[in-house]
């Protein structure tokens, strides 16, 4: 009996691996923690009832910009241990199968699960509040999305420590992603981790599209709205029509590992460039889904800052909505040298090339923007300004590799890994953070330092060229992608070095951030936000108190211009009367529901059965989910409405009430 537990605990746990045991050790000693501090205080029945069982947007999306923080922390430290073992020709830092890990979940975390839940949080956070809504359309269903989400990453950060971690890539390309080759449950991990979360990914936007097409406020029409729920809007309809491909691709996946079928292997009678075209028809315009959002908060950021109407807005719209089609146009430029042909080249290299256009005119729109405003610098304006120069490179470097000839020389090489990360970081990231930047006070109630913020700020930027354009020399000195080690005579040490310092420095920038906010709790009294408006924003969400009460507006505001606060304060600087206040009525909201979190448990334990071929536990994962679903069905108590009183207490308690 012995002998069978050690025998089942060496292959279920990850061992061998001092870095392992560290993780292990780090990973009990923060529950133990969290644990402790939850019994200490007495908080288990604050954390159930305030957070784990909300429908709240505004809390759901704090939710999801922690989640990310944490992935972040998780991808980057990936980042750091791969940049040590190509500091310097030679070294042995990490296994060849451990670095093929880590590069794997490096990918993997920060576009799925540090990427995509800080867009989450941002999208939960302020569209209600930018249209005027008191929630999104589906208040139960965007909980769910939220715990389907952290569901599917934990059970994907699970297999560093347990069954082994994936190591076929970040897209998993067969056959290095089928069962001959990868026997072990690691591809297995990634196959549910996606799929759990990329259900919650799919409800999540359907869920925004109809809050942006039948929650605006009365008088806000399509073309009065901020350009943030435009380029979400955007968003949400490429993430329904792409993400369905990723779904249906892992599902054959998951076929031919688990049952043996041959989609994906060719002496089965598959074809693995079927599962390359499906993975790029969800994997490019995935890059647009993440980086779209980005261009809406810019465009926010840039008209306040400035002190301008944004330039050129029915320009953007028409963009984002260009961009959003042309992105399912031009998966095939990720595989020019994959024998497709002269005219199949072209097309994509043509396309490629066309959706540089939109992309492109958004720049100059932000540009003629700024030119003669009255521009101040505080730090979401720096993030905003720092991503022009670097998006602009990625961009031009873009144009290059879509030039099909070209291409045959930069593909596979650093050159396209500086490229991507050079549109991913100085597009998605630089612009996620300055939209947590900007809209933090609104979230908290209180803003952030701006001398830790610069100093943040400062080192992300300074590392990011110290990392990512020696990258740029080292492709075209012909180092190539997933090298886990090179000789000293090819003379890439040099780069290699510089590029791991800048990586180092960017690790820095993160610690300066994590200073920022726990200086900015410690310190919040001194902070407040008393006015609402700590930016002189132009947008419906500066118009309530800080933090915004639960039911975000007491009175529905209406609206008659574009950047309708902006246009309320300047009538009220001119004297002219306001539209008299509507009487107080009682607010319908949503009530808190337990079954969200209950069915993601129950989807957690569904994947982790599939994991291991489990299906004692498979069976009453998916009876649990079924479950789940049934009781919602019969659940009519889902709603209640905050009485006048409450309203007015409320009010009253946040800021002066006009009767």
């Amino acid at each position: 009996m012995g002998e069978k537990v050690k025998s089942f605990a060496s292959n279920f746990f990850v061992t061998g691996d001092p870095l392992i045991y560290g993780a292990d050790v780090s990973i009990v000693l923060t529950i133990v923690a969290v644990l402790f501090a939850l019994t200490y205080f007495k908080k288990w029945r604050w954390l159930w009832g305030e957070w784990l069982t909300t429908v709240d947007h505004k809390k759901i999306g704090i939710m999801y910009i922690l989640s990310a923080f944490l992935m972040l922390f998780r991808g980057g430290v990936d980042a750091l241990l791969m940049r040590a073992q190509l500091a310097v020709p030679e070294l042995k830092f990490l296994e060849p199968d451990h670095y093929n890990s880590i590069f794997t979940t490096h990918g993997v975390i920060m576009i799925l699960f540090m990427a995509m839940p800080f867009m989450f949080g941002l999208f939960n956070v302020m569209v209600p509040l930018q249209i005027g809504a008191r929630d999104v359309a589906y208040p139960f269903l965007n909980a769910l999305s939220f715990w389907l989400f952290l569901s599917g990453a934990m059970l994907f950060n699970l297999s560093f420590v347990i069954g082994g971690s994936p190591d076929a890539g970040w897209l998993a390309y067969p056959p290095y992603s089928e069962l001959m080759y990868n026997p072990g449950v690691g591809q297995d991990f990634y196959i549910w981790g996606i799929q759990i979360s990329g259900i919650g990914s799919l409800m999540t936007g359907i869920n925004f599209i109809v809050t942006i097409l039948k929650m605006r406020t009365p008088g806000m029409k399509l073309m009065k709205m901020p350009m943030f729920p435009w380029s979400v809007l955007s968003s949400c309809i490429a993430i329904i029509f792409s993400f369905p491909i990723l779904t249906a691709t892992l599902a054959l996946l998951f076929l031919d590992r688990y049952a043996g079928a041959h989609f994906f292997t060719l002496d089965g009678g598959g074809n693995p460039m079927m599962y390359i075209n499906l993975i790029w028809m969800w994997g490019h315009p995935e890059v647009y889904i993440i980086v779209l959002p980005a261009f809406g908060i810019f465009s926010e950021i840039v008209a306040t800052f400035a002190k301008k109407k944004l330039f050129g807005y029915k320009s953007m719209v028409y963009a984002m909505m260009i961009i959003s089609l042309l992105s399912f146009l031009v998966w095939a430029h990720h595989f020019f040298t994959m024998g497709s042909g002269a005219d199949v080249n072209a097309f994509f290299a043509l396309t490629t090339m066309v959706i540089a256009i939109p992309t492109g005119a958004k720049v100059f729109n932000w540009l003629f923007t700024m030119f003669r405003g009255k521009i101040t610098f505080e730090t979401p304006m720096l993030w905003t300004i720092a991503f022009i120069p670097c998006f602009v490179t990625g961009g031009l470097t873009g144009v290059l590799l879509s030039v099909a000839p070209a291409d045959f020389q930069f593909h596979n090489s650093y050159f396209l890994v500086a490229h991507f990360h050079h549109v991913i970081i100085g597009g998605v990231v630089f612009g996620y953070f300055a939209g947590l930047y900007y809209w933090w006070p609104k979230l908290f109630g209180f803003k952030l330092n701006e001398r830790i913020g610069k100093w943040a700020f400062w080192f992300w930027n300074i590392g990011f060229y110290v990392c990512f354009m020696p990258q740029y020399v080292l492709g075209l000195m012909g180092m190539t992608r997933r090298v886990v080690t090179y000789g000293w005579d090819k003379g890439w040490g040099t780069m290699n070095l510089v590029s791991t310092i800048g990586a180092c420095l960017m690790g820095i920038a993160f610690l300066f951030q994590v200073w920022q906010i726990a200086h900015g709790v410690k310190h919040r009294r001194n902070n407040l936000d008393t006015t609402g408006d700590p930016w002189n924003g132009r947008t419906l969400e500066w118009s309530i108190p800080s933090p915004a009460p639960h039911y975000n507006f007491a009175v529905l505001p209406q609206v008659s211009e574009q950047d309708e606060w902006w246009e309320e304060k300047l009538r009220r600087e001119s004297g002219e009367k306001s539209i008299a206040p509507v009487k107080l009525e009682p607010i319908h909201m949503p009530k808190n529901s337990a079954i969200p979190i209950i069915m993601a448990a129950f989807w957690f334990l569904t994947g982790f059965g599939f994991v291991f071929h489990w299906l004692w536990l498979t069976i009453p994962g998916l009876i649990g989910v079924a479950g789940c679903m049934l009781a919602h069905s019969f659940n009519y108590d889902t709603d209640y409405y905050v009485p006048v009183d409450e309203i007015a207490r409320t009010e009253a308690a946040i800021r002066e009430v006009t009767s």
